[in-house]
């Protein structure tokens, strides 16, 4: 069988990664308990024998997921490469967890912090049965250098109850080539090979004219003694309708609003905290670009591309503010994922896996240079997942926290209600629940600035 090798993007996350900084994104799932079974223990509840029951099915389940079974492993070549292969003494135990806590979201904050074991399939599920006896918590964790998000998604979806395909079908095979054709098409390949120069020197070059990150608030960093490794979460349920609302009457798309929403929240949490009232372009934001094809199939891996949109703290006003956020997203639609600063996850293609296994912690640490702030968007199916006919009743994705940088922000819509999930640097951003309120009292005089 010949070995797959890590993609470019998928191996730079593999070597970027450090003990205080693991490339790996997640998913808060809370999932409204199913009544209990006739051998079920009254005196724990049927929250705590629906999370035993859940972490039962998820043991029994992932063995039968091959994306779940893989394993990274180094190669002799290409010199610095890695590659794929399946873990033949896999054990689920090691794996799915049962985890009894007082404070489910509280403990996903430690748990986030904790790096995957690298000599194992990188992901994990934690089963978090909480005090509710009516409610318990999933914590999904994926190595970033195994899926982007739609590819977690798409594994973690085949561990839930059966239900509608979260992918679409997939892409023909290629027809095969005829004798001699690789001859024929050598002029075009070497013409790719220098559109491929031509847009690694155009990315490096808008990298520049991005700016450094100077005037970024400091509660946006974390450096020196801020730097602790320590993770922190929160959760936010939005109603949808409101998002909805706010873009009908001010126009823009539902990204533009909840892009908007955190910079609105942003600039209300710095001033709450009694920071200095924001000034200047404002702290750069990365949003992720899925550079996937629409009704592809969800494969692993990565394919990502991404959009640099200052966030404009600075600016008062709500509407005022939105205008500006969809101002600069069209500016990034207008010249496309595959150009622009925020499209430096295309430069992982042009870099030999030596300079990545190299290179990596420098890569990592010049990420506070790229961008100050990461805001992505996962977009969830409409239909309603289950396990154990437990219902999930929210969906907070959980990004990964890159070095300097106190904040991460993804975005999800389940239900009919948008689930803002935070990761901080616990020590840098100590009141991340201060934030997470900042967003509700921003969506509320949003909704007040239209009504």
């Amino acid at each position: 069988m010949a070995t797959e090798h890590l993609s470019p993007l998928d191996l730079a996350f593999w070597r970027i990664e450090s003990a205080t900084h693991p490339m790996h994104l997640g998913a808060l799932a809370v999932f409204e308990a199913a009544p209990p079974g006739p051998d079920a223990d009254p005196a724990r509840g049927p929250g705590a024998g629906a999370a035993v029951r859940a972490a039962e099915l998820l043991t029994a389940r992932c063995t039968a997921v091959p994306g779940l079974r893989r394993r990274i492993h180094d190669v002799l070549l290409p010199i610095g490469a890695a590659a794929w292969s399946s873990d033949e003494g896999f054990d689920p135990a090691r794996h799915v967890f049962l985890v009894h806590t007082d404070d489910p979201e509280a403990a996903a904050g430690p748990l986030m912090a904790r790096p995957l074991d690298r000599a194992r399939p990188p992901w994990e599920a934690h089963v978090l049965a909480g005090p509710d006896p009516r409610s318990f918590a999933v914590l999904f964790k994926f190595h970033h250098a195994l899926a982007d998000g739609l590819g977690a998604l798409a594994l973690a979806a085949m561990l839930f109850d059966e239900g509608p395909p979260v992918r679409g079908p997939a892409r023909p095979a290629p027809a095969p080539q005829p004798p001699g054709s690789a001859l024929r098409n050598l002029p075009g390949v070497l013409a790719a090979r220098v559109q491929d120069v031509g847009q690694a020197l155009e990315i490096g070059a808008s990298v520049a004219r991005a700016g450094l990150p100077l005037g970024v608030p400091a509660a946006l960093t974390a450096a020196g003694p801020a730097r602790t490794g320590t993770r922190a979460v929160a959760g936010l349920a939005l109603q949808l309708d409101d998002v909805n609302r706010i873009r009908k009457v001010a126009g823009g798309t539902v990204n533009d609003v909840l892009i908007a929403l955190v910079a609105g929240a942003l600039r209300r949490w710095l001033v709450g905290r009694g920071d200095p009232e924001p000034e200047g372009p404002g702290p750069r934001a990365l949003i992720p670009v899925s550079r996937r094809r629409p009704g592809g199939a969800a494969k692993y891996g990565n394919r990502l591309s991404g959009y640099l949109l200052r966030l404009p703290l600075d600016e008062p006003d709500p509407l005022l503010r939105l205008d500006r956020v969809r101002s600069g997203m069209d500016r990034n639609k207008e010249a496309g994922p595959a150009r622009g600063a925020g499209a430096v996850a295309l430069l992982a293609d042009h870099v030999h896996p030596l300079g990545h296994r190299l290179g990596g912690p420098l890569v990592a640490q010049a990420a506070r240079l790229l961008f100050d702030v990461l805001v992505t968007s996962v977009p969830l199916p409409s239909f309603t997942f289950s396990l154990g006919g437990s219902r999930v009743r929210e969906v907070y994705p959980l990004a990964p926290l890159a070095r300097g940088h106190a904040l991460a922000v993804a975005v999800s819509t389940y239900q009919g209600t948008v689930h803002y999930g935070l990761v901080a640097d616990a020590a840098a951003v100590p009141d991340l629940a201060d934030l997470a309120e900042a967003l509700r009292a921003e969506l509320a005089e949003f909704v007040r600035e239209v009504s």
